[in-house]
């Protein structure tokens, strides 16, 4: 029996600030939506239209308080080319939370708070 990735999920205060953010930051794109008659919640899963795996983001119409993220100690992580670049970019949108030249990674962060790990491609 074999499993293999389909996406993970993040709950999401403002959908829109977030899309904005994702597409910005990261170049991740809307490649479906989900929502129901009732308008109680809406999901949407982001590509970066090349991997198979999806960043779901789910927001709930009633939330209105900040997800307790514990010690935050999960992170996605994204792979990019252009590392200098990348570092630039996010440097200037003021989104990198925490470097690690040593080992030569750092940490941008989302607007509900969830960190994203950025790694050079080898």
């Amino acid at each position: 029996m074999q499993f293999t990735f389909a996406h993970n999920n993040f709950n999401v205060l403002d959908l829109e600030k977030s899309l904005k953010f994702y597409k910005d930051a990261l170049g991740l794109v809307e490649d479906s939506r989900i929502v129901p008659e009732d308008g109680s919640f809406i999901i949407v899963y982001l590509t970066d239209g090349v991997s198979p795996h999806k960043l779901e983001l789910t927001w709930l119409r009633d939330r209105k308080e900040p997800y307790n993220l514990g010690d935050n100690e999960f992170h996605l992580a994204f792979v990019v080319e252009d590392f200098e670049a990348a570092h630039a970019k996010h440097k200037e949108m003021g989104c990198i939370v925490y470097e690690n030249p040593a080992m030569g990674i750092y940490f941008i962060i989302d607007p509900d708070n969830y960190w994203l790990e950025v790694i050079p491609k080898k």
